[in-house]
């Protein structure tokens, strides 16, 4: 199984397409553009989802749920945001099939054409705020903390698993403030929790930063980002927070009273994060052995492999097997026993390594014999013997050690490739030669931007939020620069 994958040193991109596939991640599905997310696959998304949903209640949000289609006119309301979005809307045009008169198959009925056509939501800012407008009156109606679970399309040529796919799932934040103040203290905050989701629970180290002006969210003020590093030197944009301002409560006419009584237009952000963690989860820990996951997010953090002849020796491995099961559940720790007698022990440790299960256990008569356990970390592949009556510590410390360490490793490759150059010719040698994250000056404009946009491939990540002061010469034009900013190649 792991045996067969193509080395990431061979061909990165292949490694990924072929591991997402091998470990039962996801496929590709008949829809063109659009993916299936297997139940290998879903159950770490569901514990993604689990772990961000309960640190969006405890910042004061709320879940509700809004429609999948927006009216074409809502979404050229706010002009820059439709500009951003145009090329990738997907629009219902008509409402019924018919059967062709030739009998040649179905047919869209030119009959049955909308009023109005929908779009189907490629981020939801426009219908909630049509809402919105419905909800806040007052100043006691605010802040209004809404978040929303949803799938959003858009329209992509070129897709890859997780990574870039037409349909995806998503959250979707969407705030209401009485002042500027406040929407960017929102803003900032909760760039502060995907970083702390990233880091704690994810293991993949992030940049704090905020975009330049030509990298922002289409209709937003400001855009604050985490920015994590790949292990083939690429940069991934792991999640968004915006600061609206007054565009959109502008745009759909959505004010309040104030305490002093004015009628004042509402500040706003908006923020998400989406199925593309699981690209980042799986492109920053993997090795060409498979999946290496961390345990918070393992579906199953321990697997038990029986090693037996006969159904005698394997009730007798049962038996003392499954006490064990029962503790480690009582503990939270999700375990599973393969006593499936359709494939070889051989085979299971394999499956299980593709599949990145943190902690493996195999025990066999001579185990049975002696008390103890072979003991098996995926992360290091190291294999030790543990005595039966510490096993359960043994696992307790194995879960928090790998977690730090896949951390730890991750925190020390992107240190490594963290570059900072003073000139255009050293940051093109760099980028080819090293890739990473490289710091340099910029002199602030858009145009030298998107020089080496052209030039390089490489695009302005970050201005990181610790970024500090320091006069420079922007490494292309030897203007003024006040600080650093970071470029890479990213997906």
């Amino acid at each position: 199984m792991g045996k067969n994958l193509t080395k990431r040193g061979e061909d990165y991109s292949k490694w990924y397409n072929e591991l997402v596939v091998k470990a039962d991640l996801a496929e590709n599905s008949g829809v063109r553009g659009c993916m299936v997310i297997k139940p290998y696959g879903y159950a770490i998304w569901e514990k993604m989802q689990a772990a961000l949903d309960k640190m969006f209640k405890e910042t004061g949000h709320e879940n509700a749920y809004f429609p999948l289609f927006i009216p074409k006119s809502y979404l050229s309301k706010e002009a820059s945001h439709v500009e951003g979005f145009a090329k990738e809307c997907a629009v219902v045009t008509h409402y019924r099939l018919k059967n062709a008169e030739d009998g040649s198959g179905i047919v869209v009925d030119e009959t049955a054409k909308l009023e109005e056509e929908l779009i189907v939501r490629p981020t939801s800012e426009t219908i909630i705020w049509d809402t919105y407008r419905k909800w806040i009156q007052s100043y006691r109606d605010l802040p209004l903390l809404i978040n929303q679970w949803a799938n959003v399309v858009r329209w992509e040529m070129r897709t890859r698993l997780f990574l870039r796919t037409a349909e995806f799932l998503w959250q979707e934040g969407h705030t209401a403030h009485a002042t500027e103040k406040e929407a960017i203290e929102e803003a900032e905050q909760m760039m502060h929790v995907y970083a702390d989701f990233s880091e704690n629970h994810m293991a993949v180290p992030v940049i704090k930063g905020i975009k330049t002006a030509s990298e922002r969210f289409a209709g937003a003020v400001e855009t604050y980002c985490i920015e994590a590093l790949m292990q083939d030197g690429k940069a991934l944009q792991a999640g968004t927070s915006h600061f609206l301002g007054q565009n959109f409560a502008k745009a759909f006419d959505v004010k309040f009273a104030s305490k002093e009584g004015k009628q004042e237009h509402v500040w706003a952000t908006s923020w998400g994060v989406s199925t593309r963690l699981m690209g980042a989860l799986i492109m920053t820990h993997s090795d060409d052995n498979g999946l290496v996951l961390p345990p918070k997010l393992a579906p199953i953090q321990v697997v038990i492999v029986p090693i037996y002849k006969g159904e005698e020796q394997l009730d007798a491995i049962s038996e003392k097997v499954n006490p064990l099961v029962k503790s480690l559940r009582a503990k939270g720790i999700s375990v599973k026993y393969d006593n499936r007698d359709t494939y070889k022990p051989g085979y299971k440790f394999n499956e299980y390594e593709l599949k990145g299960v943190p902690v493996r256990l195999a025990i066999g008569q001579r185990d049975l014999d002696n008390g103890t356990f072979e003991v098996a970390r995926r992360d290091t592949l190291e294999k030790e013997t543990v005595a039966a009556e510490e096993v359960i510590a043994k696992i307790e410390f194995l879960l928090n050690d790998i977690q730090e360490n896949i951390f730890k490793k991750a925190l020390e490759h992107r240190a490594n490739h963290i570059t900072e150059v003073d000139s255009y010719d050293a940051f093109k040698e760099v980028l080819e030669t090293k890739g990473g994250f490289i710091s340099a000056h910029w002199d602030g404009t858009p145009e030298t931007e998107e020089q080496v946009k052209n030039e390089t491939k490489a695009t302005i990540r970050c201005i990181p939020l610790d970024a500090k002061e320091e006069k420079g010469s922007c490494m292309v034009t030897g203007k003024p620069s006040a600080k650093r900013v970071l470029f890479a190649k990213a997906y």
